[in-house]
């Protein structure tokens, strides 16, 4: 069964009726009539259809809608790129139809109802189970909120002219392979440590101590030179037994962060976050490094919930830091979105007045800079939505930020590196057998895949 409108996407399915009707297909084609006439290239499909088939139906009203055999499939072809405005009407009638059916459906470029730039969150779309897209993904695929509608997304190239790619400007881009390994800073074989930098990692409190071996964990197979753990005392038997390569100093206190560590401005990059806790002493120990520090820092975690307590914090920030908030954290920082691309526009609003990188984590991770560009990432799974993910981007984040990379890179390079380490983790263990720590074991085979293959 196949439903076309008349633009260009309703040709599409056109031409793919004809060319299954001369497999030996049963193709039946329904055309949503609007009064349109309809574009040059759906007339001249269906003129090149006729000859091969009477099984052509037009829909007026929802008396026309088909009731679909067993083991039907549906293309949807409705509606493209185009599209500007919710489905409304006979098609918003149709789309529900086609949902309530139970049937596979195959959507052509893009399913029908959702636009590809802006939400449509709360509107009636087509909820596809393949999304057979041209070229590139839509920027409306990346949005968490259109998950329903796309089912598994399958990029498929259609011989549009590379150069064309090139000469378009546009401040959204994928993360992908070839993009982080233009970024790579080659290692000189002459190097000594001191060359890729020293990362502060600012972690743990009691019953959380697990956050800051993870994230101390991940810090160590970051690339970064030296690392040294700074936590409550309650580590002192914890970090250097089972993290024996990071250097460690402690709190005077046994079970949070009390104290500020000693020559801050020392380090390349801090991180600060995992496990700390909200306590009155540890806030006041992140409030003296955001005033007094002059490196970059990664926030996450508790650090990022102090903030939403402090958010006169925030405009003092140094240059050059990155903030990671899941979703809650988010909310907590800025407040609620009503959708996706509102909510990341706020992001770029933020990024913009603290003079900071915003990595909103998610599916496609979205980091929002300073610049006024979107960076959306392409590696990851549902395996690593899990406790304690966070914590290792933290870790690889801040070693990152503490080597040669600007922050965008650091970010960039961070987000695709902990998701394609984890794509390593799910490969061995499958999404729902793996746990944080299998992220960390997949770092070295993802920094091998991104330098061998590159």
């Amino acid at each position: 069964y196949i439903f076309c409108g008349k633009g260009n996407n309703g040709g599409d399915g056109l031409a793919m009726a004809r060319i299954m009707i001369q497999e030996g297909c049963d193709v039946r084609l329904y055309i949503l009539e609007e009064g349109k006439i309809g574009t040059t290239d759906f007339q001249e499909n269906l003129h090149r259809l006729h000859p091969l088939t009477h099984n052509i139906h037009f829909i007026q009203s929802p008396d026309f809608f088909p009731t679909f055999l067993e083991g039907a499939i549906i293309i949807d072809a409705l509606f493209g790129t185009g599209l500007n405005r919710p489905l409304s009407g006979m098609a918003a009638l149709l789309a529900e139809h086609i949902n309530r059916s139970g049937k596979t459906v195959l959507s052509i470029d893009i399913p029908s109802g959702l636009i590809a730039d802006c939400s449509v969150k709360g509107e009636t779309f087509i909820h596809a189970t393949h999304t057979l897209c041209f070229q590139r993904l839509k920027h409306c695929m990346l949005m968490d909120e259109n998950a329903i509608a796309l089912g598994k997304v399958h990029v498929l190239p259609i011989g549009l002219h590379p150069g064309f790619e090139h000469k378009t400007n546009t401040k959204f881009q994928l993360i992908n392979a070839e993009l982080i390994r233009s970024m790579l800073k080659p290692r000189n074989p002459f190097a000594h440590k001191g060359h890729f930098g020293h990362a502060l990692l600012i972690a743990g409190s009691e019953g959380k101590m697990g956050a800051a071996l993870l994230a101390v964990g991940a810090l160590l197979r970051s690339g970064a030179g030296l690392s040294t753990a700074y936590v409550p005392g309650c580590g002192k038997n914890i970090i250097p037994v089972a993290m024996p390569e990071a250097m460690t100093e402690f709190d005077k206190d046994e079970k949070k962060i009390t104290e500020i560590p000693a020559h801050l401005n020392k380090y390349n990059a801090i991180g600060i976050g995992p496990g700390i806790g909200t306590d009155a002493s540890t806030a006041h120990v992140l409030e003296k490094i955001i005033r007094e520090v002059k490196v970059p820092l990664v926030l996450d975690a508790d650090a990022l919930n102090i903030l939403s307590q402090k958010k006169e914090l925030l405009p003092h920030l140094p240059k050059g830091s990155i903030l990671t908030p899941h979703p809650k954290e988010w909310e907590r920082l800025c407040g609620s979105s009503t959708n996706n691309f509102e909510c990341h526009q706020l992001a770029h609003e933020k990024a913009k007045e603290w003079n900071c990188v915003i990595v909103l984590k998610g599916h496609h991770s979205m980091i929002a800079c300073p610049d006024g560009k979107s960076l959306y990432n392409s590696t990851g799974n549902s395996g690593m939505a899990k406790g304690g993910s966070g914590d290792v981007l933290t870790g690889l984040l801040t070693g990152l930020l503490a080597t040669e990379y600007s922050t965008a890179e650091a970010a960039c390079l961070g987000v695709f590196l902990h998701g394609l380490a984890g794509d390593h983790a799910a490969k061995r263990s499958s999404e729902p057998g793996m746990k944080a720590g299998d992220i960390i074991a997949g770092l070295p085979l993802a920094w091998k895949e991104l330098i061998m293959n590159g």
